[in-house]
């Protein structure tokens, strides 16, 4: 086997191959060199070539996201390095395992004028778990580091840092290691933690007649189909999941935006619950959040192994443990309450479904109507990725069918790399992967499509209503230069040449018939990726959406 000559590299590789890393996204570079030499020769590892550094982090992301494994990503030093932090920061919120390997110049080069030397050390302190400031020389100081990073990523569920530096020659190889690797692993990094004694809590439990159970990023078939049951029969509990939270129950709310936009002060006030119950991760309701802000529970319990966010302001216990570790010990302790608390918040839910069809019927060609009628398109037991701001929100608003898995990086909520992490994902899920975006966000991620590893499974369909229409739905929205300039970012640009440039088929659609006739040519298109891109009416689109709420009262 070919290995690179320098030792810290080969240290790396083996300590990355013993850990069971095998996925290695490599961004071309002459600093990586020895790295890039080490895993592309080595059949341990799947490596990738992706240009782009911000696309080839989303799209390790989106594979990850997928095998629940970190996934490396190595690049060059200098600027490079910088453009991984946007998905950094998703990793890190969102959970996902991530190994950032930048290649660097030895510590004497920094600082003194060399090209493409920047301070690489601790670049992403704020966003990652571990860093490993690496010295050049191979040593088991350095292996130690190695192996805490990639442990971190493993056990704590986000991104690391590995940074080495490597002096010039680059490029010379050998057959044979000339280094001995220290690999050792950290079982003290996330211990199990044993269930602490839940009888206080159940006792609060079974004095409350009103208990919400609210779910955001959701990992598809998480939760026990036993603790979902028991949760649905529950007279005193309210079950509100997102789109992202991938958890279905006939009784439980999905469409919670539907649910509470029409509230007055007392619809809001009978609602409230006296225990807020969540776990999983990022909520999208902009809605729930500011209800449950204002309107507060007595008790917010949070249930997360690693980590628990005070989004309400409201927390007062975190369960260190898995969703299903708490309800398995939790849910024998609980009674039955009598309650009409989910009578009347289903009653509710039922004539809120009437409304909606009632208004869906009637409603022009728009993006609500053209996210329904996609959204139904869907093939069953196929992935669903949705890039953010509109398309993430209109999403929130239709049933979308349980066999589908549905992903969005809810975890920063950017814009930028969600094409690419699709593309990431539906390489690694091998399942029908649908790609629901902006126009705003798929021109700002178009590098995603310079990619040699785009499955034919992979289909793409862009909502293109000339701008960011999410600031026409948001406060603040008036008809003038600055706005369209500086909010909405109004443009004529379409993906057709893209297309073209990259060899994908294109279709495009401007009204309900051709929209029925180019979903059909999208779904039959199977030997490739596939875009479908479709024009909705700019102006139109917030007045539909807005007269929809109104007419849920």
């Amino acid at each position: 086997m070919i290995y690179p000559k320098i030792p810290l590299a080969q240290s790396l590789i083996q300590i990355c191959q013993a850990k069971g890393i095998t996925d290695i996204v490599i961004s071309p570079g002459s600093r990586n060199a020895p790295l890039t030499i080490g895993f592309a020769n080595n059949p341990n590892f799947k490596c990738y070539s992706i240009a782009d550094e911000r696309c080839a982090a989303f799209f390790a992301l989106g594979i990850a996201q997928q095998i629940k494994r970190p996934v490396a990503v190595v690049c060059t030093s200098g600027s490079a390095l910088l453009n991984y932090y946007p998905a950094i920061a998703e990793a890190f919120y969102s959970q996902i395992p991530l190994i950032v390997i930048s290649a660097d110049r030895p510590q004497s080069k920094i600082d003194i004028g060399d090209g493409q030397t920047i301070r690489q050390e601790n670049v992403f302190a704020n966003h990652s778990l571990y860093n490993a400031n690496l010295t050049e020389e191979a040593s088991k100081e350095n292996d130690h580091k190695i192996n805490e990073a990639i442990d971190a990523a493993f056990h704590k569920k986000g991104p690391v840092h590995i940074n080495a530096p490597f002096e010039e020659p680059l490029y010379e190889t050998v057959t044979e290691l000339s280094v001995d690797t220290m690999v050792h692993n950290f079982a003290s990094l996330n211990p199990i933690l044993p269930l602490e004694n839940l009888t206080a809590f159940a006792d609060i439990w079974n004095k409350s007649t009103k208990k919400l159970v609210l779910v955001g990023v959701n990992d598809p078939n998480a939760i026990s189909n036993a603790t979902i049951e028991a949760l649905a029969k529950d007279e005193s509990v309210v079950v509100m999941t997102e789109t992202t939270s991938n958890l279905y129950h006939p009784s439980f709310i999905s469409n919670i935006d539907t649910i509470i936009t029409p509230f007055d002060n007392g619809d809001f006030e009978d609602f409230c619950p006296e225990i807020l119950v969540t776990f999983g991760g990022m909520i999208v309701s902009k809605r729930i959040k500011a209800f449950l802000r204002k309107h507060k529970p007595k008790q917010h319990w949070h249930i997360d192994s690693l980590r628990a966010y005070d989004t309400f302001g409201i927390l007062t216990k975190h369960f260190e443990v898995s969703p299903n570790t708490f309800f398995e010990g939790f849910l024998p302790l609980t009674i039955t309450v009598k309650s009409d608390y989910f009578e009347k918040t289903n009653r509710i839910k039922e004539i809120r479904k009437e409304k909606q069809e009632v208004y869906l019927a009637k409603t022009p060609f728009s993006d609500f109507a053209v996210f329904d009628t996609v959204i139904k398109s869907l093939a069953l037991n196929s992935l669903l990725q949705i890039s953010n701001s509109a398309a993430i929100r209109y999403a929130q608003l239709i049933h979308i069918n349980p066999s589908i898995e549905v992903y969005c990086n809810r975890g920063t909520s950017g814009i930028d790399g969600s094409t690419s992490t699709a593309i990431g994902a539906a390489l690694a899920s091998k399942k029908q992967t649908v790609f629901i975006t902006g126009d705003v966000s798929f021109l700002y991620d178009s590098n995603a499509l310079w990619n040699n590893y785009i499955p034919n499974n992979f289909k793409i369909i862009i909502i293109n209503n000339g701008g960011g229409g999410i600031f026409r739905i948001l406060p603040g929205h008036e008809e003038n230069a600055v706005f369209n300039t500086f909010f909405e970012t109004s443009h004529g640009l379409t993906a057709e040449h893209l297309a073209k440039m990259y060899g994908l088929d294109y279709f495009t659609a401007t009204n309900e018939a051709s929209l029925e006739s180019g979903l059909k040519q999208f779904y039959a298109q199977n030997s490739k990726a596939v875009i479908l891109e479709i024009f909705t009416p700019t102006v139109e689109n917030d007045a539909v959406l807005k007269q929809f709420f109104r007419e849920l009262s």
